[in-house]
C-alpha cells in the first residue's frame, strides 16, 4: 500500500505539471515549489523556536489563525513557519506579517519529508483539520515533534474507517492529540484505538467572532450601501449567480454584493451579463470620485461585483442577508462568517459534509435552496426576521473558545 500511495502522489505530481501549462493555479503550484528547500534554508534557522504550521488552503488558515496569533501574543520568541499546500492559500496569505517563513508543502516523499524536518527543525506541528500526509507524519513521530490536529472532522465514510483503510489508519497514529469539532468525530477516532482526543470544538467561531467585533471598515461599501438592505453573496459560483439572477428584479429596493470565488475576467464579464439590473465592479468604485449614487442614472445600480480577494469576510456588516456559494458543487464555503454578523443563511443543496450549516438550519438561521421557488421562499422569509439573525450570531457566540481549549491542552 505504501507502494501505491507513493506512486500516487508522483502521478499527482505529473497531472498537475501537465495541467501547468495552461492553468493559472497548477503553474504556481509548481513554480512554488522550484528549489523550496535552498529558499527555506535561507530563511529559517533550525535552531530557533520553531514551531510549525500547515494548512491545505485559506479556510483552513483562518481556521487555525486564532491558535496561530495566540500562541504567537503569548510566546513573541517563537519562529512561525507556515507550510500551504495550494496556491490560493499561499498566495493570498504570503505576506502575512505574523510568519517568520511562509513556503508551499513540498510534495509528500521520504526524502522531502526527512529534508524538510530537518531544516526547520520545529518543536512541534499543528496541521489545521485535515491533510493526512505519510512521509510528513512519520518524520515527526520519528523526530519525536508532537503534531497536533486542530478543528478536525471526521465522517464514518472516510477510507480510514474503513475495512480496508488500514494503512491510513497508521499514519492517523503519529498524532499526538486530535482537537476534533464533534462527537461523531471524537467517537470515530475512538472506534479504532485512537483515544488521544479532545472534543474542542471549531476554532473558526473564534476567527469569525473576532472578525465581526473588530471589522475591517470599508467606506466604499458603506457608501454603496447607504440605506438600503443589501444581500452578501459570498464565494459564489456561476450557478449560484444564475439562481440569484432573478432577485435584483424582484426585489429593487435591495442591493446585492457579489463575491465570486473565482474573479478571472471571463467570469466576472459572466455575472455581468447574468444579471438585467446595472451592475459596478469594486476596482471601478475604487479609482474614481464620483459617487455612485450621484446622478439619477446611478442610483440604478443595484449590484456591486467585488472584483478583488480578502475583503469578503469584512463585507458581512453591510449585509442583512447572506448567501454561502459553492452547493452546487464540491460543497457550501464558509457561512460562519455571516452569521457571526447576524446574517441569517441561504445556500445550495451540498452543504451535509459542514456541521455549522446543519447547526444553523436547525436553529432557523439557515435554509438550503435548489431551485428560484426556494430561493425567493428563502429570502422573504429572511428579508425582515429578527429572531433568525439573532440566531445566527448567538450560535457563533456560544461555540467560541476553542483556541483556549487547544491550548491549555498543549500547555500554552
Amino acid at each position: 500500500m505504501l507502494l501505491l500511495y507513493t506512486i500516487g502522489i508522483k502521478i499527482y505530481n505529473l497531472i498537475i505539471w501537465f495541467f501547468s501549462f495552461f492553468n493559472t493555479k497548477a503553474a504556481l503550484f509548481i513554480s512554488g515549489r522550484k528549489q523550496i528547500f535552498k529558499q527555506i534554508a535561507e530563511k529559517i534557522n533550525p535552531n530557533d523556536r520553531n514551531i510549525w504550521f500547515h494548512f491545505a488552503s485559506l479556510g483552513e488558515f483562518e481556521q487555525g489563525r486564532p491558535v496561530l496569533e495566540k500562541i504567537k501574543e503569548l510566546h513573541p520568541e517563537k519562529k512561525i513557519i507556515i507550510t500551504f499546500f495550494s496556491p490560493s492559500g499561499y498566495e493570498i496569505r504570503k505576506n502575512y506579517a505574523l510568519a517568520d517563513g511562509i513556503f508551499y508543502l513540498p510534495l509528500d516523499g521520504r526524502t522531502n519529508a526527512k529534508r524538510f524536518i530537518e531544516l526547520i527543525n520545529p518543536e512541534m506541528a499543528i496541521f489545521t483539520k485535515y491533510e493526512f500526509w505519510y512521509y510528513y507524519f512519520k518524520a515527526l513521530k520519528t523526530n519525536n515533534i508532537p503534531l497536533y490536529i486542530i478543528s478536525g472532522i471526521f465522517r464514518k465514510e472516510q477510507v480510514f474507517f474503513r475495512f480496508y483503510g488500514g494503512f491510513y489508519r497508521k499514519i492517523l497514529k503519529n498524532v499526538t492529540h486530535f482537537f476534533v469539532q464533534n462527537d461523531e468525530s471524537s467517537s470515530l477516532l475512538r472506534s479504532i484505538g485512537l483515544n488521544n482526543v479532545t472534543l474542542s470544538g471549531d476554532t473558526r467561531f473564534d476567527r469569525v467572532y473576532e472578525n465581526a467585533i473588530q471589522p475591517k471598515n470599508l467606506p466604499l461599501i458603506e457608501s454603496f450601501c447607504e440605506d438600503a438592505k443589501v444581500m452578501v453573496c459570498g464565494s459564489t459560483w456561476p450557478d449560484d449567480e444564475k439562481l440569484l439572477s432573478v432577485l435584483p428584479d424582484k426585489y429593487p429596493n435591495w442591493k446585492f454584493i457579489i463575491a465570486p470565488h473565482e474573479i478571472d475576467e471571463r467570469h466576472l464579464q459572466s455575472i455581468e451579463n447574468q444579471f438585467s439590473v446595472s451592475s459596478l465592479r469594486y476596482s471601478v468604485l475604487s479609482h474614481t470620485s464620483v459617487n455612485p449614487h450621484d446622478g439619477d442614472s446611478d442610483k440604478k445600480v443595484q449590484i456591486l461585483i467585488i472584483d478583488n480577494i480578502g475583503i469578503l469576510s469584512a463585507l458581512y456588516q453591510y449585509g442583512q442577508i447572506a448567501y454561502i456559494g459553492g452547493g452546487f458543487g464540491a460543497g457550501i464555503h464558509n457561512t460562519l462568517e455571516a452569521a457571526a454578523f447576524g446574517l441569517p443563511v441561504i445556500f445550495g443543496p451540498k452543504f451535509n459534509k459542514f456541521q455549522e450549516a446543519k447547526g444553523l438550519i436547525k436553529i432557523n438561521a439557515a435554509k438550503s435552496v435548489s431551485s428560484v421557488n426556494e430561493l425567493i421562499e428563502a429570502f422573504e422569509d429572511f428579508k425582515s426576521n429578527d429572531k433568525a439573525s439573532a440566531a445566527a450570531k448567538k450560535y457563533v457566540f456560544d461555540k467560541k473558545g476553542a483556541t483556549e481549549s487547544i491550548l491549555k491542552k498543549i500547555n500554552f
